[in-house]
């Protein structure tokens, strides 16, 4: 379960380290499941949809042993 609350509107950093603009909570018209839409802030732009839960998820610490964030996409700045 997410304890987490996800702030729309808000800058978001990955684990990998690049910047994301949260846009929007959606919602899958047919499971009733909830998607975060959000944007890159570098390259061209490109906006992304993904599952809330995979988005609030724990970085799997086996596949990236060395990162410090522990989470996949933790809080930067709300606006």
């Amino acid at each position: 379960m997410i304890d987490r609350k996800i702030v729309v509107g808000a800058l978001y950093k990955h684990f990998k380290g690049r910047l994301y603009y949260v846009k929007d909570i959606a919602i899958h018209s047919e499971t009733g499941e909830k998607y975060v839409v959000y944007q890159q802030l570098y390259g061209d732009l490109k906006t992304f949809i993904r599952p809330q839960d995979m988005f609030m998820s724990e970085v799997d610490s086996v596949k990236y042993p060395n990162i410090k964030q522990k989470f996949r996409f933790e809080l930067v700045k709300e606006d």
